[in-house]
C-alpha cells in the first residue's frame, strides 16, 4: 500500500493544463485545417475532386473543402499534380452553423461562437450531455470516452455524459443516423426537457460520412433534430471536440479569423 502511495505522489499532476496552459502535442501525421493555394492549380485540373469519396471538394467557382463532409483521408493532396492542398496542423475545427464548415482561400474562418447569454448561465458550469450512437462505426464514441479519461477530464469544466436523457441538458450524436436509428434519436431528443442543445461529432453526424447518400442513412443528425454545434473528423481528436464544447460554452475566446 505504501508503495502504491509512493508512486501515486511521483506521478504528480496528469491531467492536461489545457486551456489554461498550451494544448497536447500532435503527432506529426495529425491533420488538422486545410491549407489551399488556388494559384496553384492547373487550368481544368479536376485530380483532387476525383479523388475524393465524399464529394467534399468543389473547385468552381473556386478551389473549397467541405469539412462536414471530408473524412480527412488526404487523398486529394495525394491526387494534387500541383501541391494546392495540404494540411495544417490546426485542430480548431468546429462551427456552429454548417455553412462555416466550408474552407476556401482568403475566406475568414468561423470558429464556433458561444451560446447566447442565457444559455451560458444555464449550461456554462454543468454540461450533462446524453451521447448517441446513430450508427456510428465506434471511432467517434472511442473519442468522445478519451475525455472523460484522467488526462482530458472534461468534469472539471462541469461537462459529463450521463446515462439518460432525463438528466440531460443535450445530445451528442455520432453516426450517419441510419434508419433504424432515426426514431430512436427523435425520440430522445424529446425525452431532453427544454432547453437543450445538440452536438454533431464526426463527418457522419454531420453529413453522411462515407455513407452520405445510401438509402439506408440520412445524412447526419440534422436530418432529425436540430444542431447547435458541427464537430467535423473523422474521427474528430479529443482536442477539436474539446475545443468545440469549450467555445460553446464562452471559455474560448469565439469568433472569425483569417488563415
Amino acid at each position: 500500500m505504501l508503495e502504491l502511495l509512493r508512486t501515486r505522489f511521483a506521478q504528480g499532476h496528469r491531467t492536461l493544463a489545457y486551456p489554461a496552459g498550451p494544448p497536447p502535442a500532435l503527432s506529426d501525421r495529425f491533420r488538422g485545417h486545410p491549407v489551399l493555394a488556388p494559384e496553384r492549380c492547373p487550368d481544368g485540373c479536376r485530380e483532387c475532386a476525383a479523388a475524393c469519396p465524399t464529394e467534399a471538394i468543389r473547385v468552381e467557382p473556386e478551389l473549397a473543402i467541405d469539412l462536414g463532409r471530408c473524412l480527412f483521408c488526404a487523398e486529394c493532396a495525394a491526387a494534387c499534380p500541383a501541391g494546392a492542398i495540404a494540411w495544417g496542423g490546426d485542430p480548431r475545427l468546429a462551427a456552429r452553423e454548417r455553412e462555416d464548415l466550408l474552407v476556401a482561400a482568403g475566406r475568414e474562418v468561423r470558429l464556433a461562437r458561444a451560446l447566447d447569454e442565457k444559455a451560458r448561465r444555464l449550461f456554462g458550469r454543468s454540461l450533462k450531455l446524453r451521447q448517441v450512437s446513430a450508427g456510428g462505426c465506434n471511432a467517434c464514441e472511442a473519442d468522445v470516452n478519451v475525455l472523460s479519461t484522467l488526462a482530458w477530464d472534461i468534469g472539471r469544466f462541469g461537462i459529463q455524459v450521463v446515462a439518460s436523457p432525463r438528466h440531460a441538458d443535450g445530445l451528442l450524436v455520432t453516426g450517419p443516423v441510419t434508419g433504424n436509428m432515426r426514431e430512436a434519436l427523435r425520440k430522445t431528443w424529446e425525452a431532453v426537457a427544454p432547453p437543450k442543445i445538440v452536438i454533431a461529432v464526426g463527418a457522419c453526424a454531420i453529413a453522411g460520412g462515407p455513407f452520405r447518400g445510401h438509402p439506408e442513412v440520412h445524412d447526419g443528425a440534422a436530418s432529425t433534430v436540430p444542431v447547435d454545434l458541427f464537430v467535423p473528423g473523422c474521427p474528430p481528436h479529443p482536442l477539436t471536440i474539446l475545443d468545440g464544447l469549450l467555445r460553446l460554452l464562452g471559455r474560448l475566446e469565439s469568433g472569425g479569423e483569417s488563415r
